[in-house]
């Protein structure tokens, strides 16, 4: 309603007299970010480009695929014990790797994490190793205990769980940073000590994050075990090697096929224990969806739950239904542990075998050198940039019809959970697996690195853009609603705009872990540096790994860089 005798004003004007205020400008930091991510997203374009990604190279391919297809077909199977037993070495590999990552992370975390650090030098310190931790591949390390312990699953189990330290000491450190400080205040308060306080305060409040992360990064290490495989560390990746090796595939792509399904089956189990440890808060749509046909199948409880009478003069927490089942999981989690350690077949001798050559096994490494080739590593340091901003491209731009399908406030809800599992089991195949079938059809080199990358990376950005837009704010929505636009119009200016902040600092994290990928991908001969470093290490050029590992550390410390700044220009 307008005043008497006024003119009525249009939809967004001011009355006479006011004026909008001004919009703040960017900063300079701001800017530049931008103008970064702009000329990567140019970067990726031209990789795509430059290694002939195109329709042209599958249909020169279709002949090889089919030729490898009527090679596998039918698949081969080993006897079912061996099977077992290399099903069982594999998972006690990565079981004790896991392990030993958690148990070298936390502590790490506790100096890296700002308020729990003992001083600014040492919280330094420890955020220098995780960086360097991260930077680190696995296939590297494995290479390296290789030749100190030998053949076997200590080179893998040694492994995974120094490469696994990076990942898990930044995410603990980061839940640790987040906590509320009100209960290790309440501790200080009363007279506790540090040591009372991180384990009376901080310890229990982080056990979410301990939970999630760990369950996390099992799936991972499940997936990475394959690659090693490849240099010798026993378990089925190395069955996967040998059989490949001499050209085997119906054996190899039957032992893949095993893989596959034990990935899965894992993946699957770690979201219902992540949902039975940590309840629904914690829980992936799978997990949901067992946990929910899991309560259609057991019989209803009736009748009041009558709660325990209070004893004052009790000091350990009563028996109840919630002690049973956290006592029940320690125990399975040990029988696991304990079984790993006898699967592993990992000997005292072999330890003081190593150890005692582990220096001069070292030595061997340094000083670093080119061996007149240093001009081929720079190039092939550059190949592996490009397979790894071709495949984080190509990832994202196949991954976002997905992840907008299985998000359940866009899509039906049956519709979401079937895309919510189509990811699930795209994550659950393994980047080396991935690598092989397109090294068939395209031949060596970096586009079948790149396509075996952009594949990985489906199940991680589909999870982000679903996981995003469930999470943006509905009131944008409706108030761009409101003003008569429609569900195009609604979903790119409010939806898309609220996700593109958090996407473009995952697509950063994403690149990074491409840039590692890229590297492994090298051992079956998709090109890049991680070929030269393989080939330098299996003619004893120790000097040549060392140059490789530094152009590797140099480059992916500089996208490591590049993501922090991009998380804190989109905050």
């Amino acid at each position: 309603m307008t005043a008497l005798g006024s003119e009525p004003r249009a939809a967004g004007e001011l009355p006479a007299g006011l004026r909008f205020p001004p919009r703040p400008s960017p900063s300079l930091s701001k800017i530049g970010n931008t103008a970064v991510l702009l000329a990567l997203a140019a970067a990726a374009v031209w990789s795509v480009m430059e290694l002939r990604i195109n329709a042209a190279t599958f249909i020169d391919g279709y002949d090889n695929a089919v030729d490898f297809l009527g090679r596998t077909v039918p698949l081969r199977f080993p006897p079912l014990d061996e099977i077992w037993s290399m099903v069982g070495q594999t998972l006690a590999i990565v079981v004790l790797g896991t392990v030993l990552a958690f148990v070298l992370s936390v502590p790490v975390a506790l100096l890296a994490a700002e308020n729990t650090t003992v001083n600014r030098g040492v919280r330094m310190v420890a955020r220098v190793f995780i960086v360097v931790a991260r930077a680190m591949p696995e296939l590297i390390m494995a290479m390296f205990f290789l030749r100190v312990f030998g053949l076997g699953a200590l080179p893998g189990i040694l492994a995974l769980g120094l490469g696994s330290i990076g990942m898990m000491a930044k995410l603990f450190t980061d839940a640790i940073e987040e906590l509320d400080p009100g209960p290790r205040e309440a501790l200080r308060a009363a007279g506790a000590g540090d040591l009372q306080q991180i384990a009376g305060a901080v310890i229990p409040a982080l056990r979410p994050a301990m939970v999630a992360t760990t369950l996390h990064r099992f799936d991972i290490n499940l997936r990475g075990s394959v690659i090693l495989g490849f240099v010798g560390v026993g378990g089925i990746g190395l069955e996967i090697s040998s059989a490949l090796t001499t050209l085997n595939y119906r054996l190899g792509l039957g032992l893949t096929a095993i893989l596959l399904l034990l990935c899965l089956v894992t993946e699957l189990l770690s979201g219902v224990i992540r949902t039975a440890l940590l309840g629904r808060d914690y829980a992936p749509a799978h997990a949901t969806l067992m946990s929910r046909l899991g309560r259609r199948l057991t019989p209803r409880r009736t009748g009041a739950t009558r709660r325990p009478a209070y004893d004052p003069d009790r000091v350990s927490p009563p028996w109840n239904g919630a002690r049973i089942r956290r006592t029940l999981w320690a125990g399975a989690a040990l029988a696991i542990l304990v079984a790993s350690v006898i699967g592993a077949q990992v000997t005292v001798a072999q330890l003081e075998g190593g150890l005692g050559k582990a220096l001069h096994t070292l030595g061997l490494y340094f000083p670093p050198e080119t061996a007149q080739i240093g001009d081929k590593l720079l190039a092939a340091m550059a190949e592996t940039v490009q397979m790894a901003l071709a495949g984080t491209l190509l990832g994202l731009i196949l991954a976002t019809p997905i992840g907008v399908l299985a998000a359940r406030n866009v899509a039906p809800p049956r519709v979401a959970a079937g895309f919510r599992i189509f990811m699930v089991c795209v994550r659950a195949i393994p980047g080396i697996i991935i690598g092989i079938c397109f090294v068939v059809i395209t031949g060596l080199g970096a586009t079948a690195g790149a396509l075996a990358l952009s594949i990985g990376a489906i199940g991680f950005f589909s999870k982000i853009i679903a996981d995003s837009i469930e999470d943006t704010d509905v009131r944008v929505q409706e108030a761009i609603r409101a003003t008569g636009a429609r569900g195009r119009q609604v979903f790119v200016a409010a939806t898309l705009r609220q996700v593109a902040p958090s996407l473009a600092a995952h697509t950063m994290h994403q690149l990074d872990n491409d840039l590692r990928g890229a590297t492994g991908l090298g051992v079956i001969g998709a090109g890049g540096i991680g070929f030269y470093l393989l080939n330098a290490a299996r003619v004893l050029e120790f000097g040549v790994v060392t140059t490789c590992l530094l152009l590797i550390l140099a480059v992916v410390l500089l996208v490591e860089g590049l993501a922090l700044w991009t998380r804190r220009e989109v905050k």
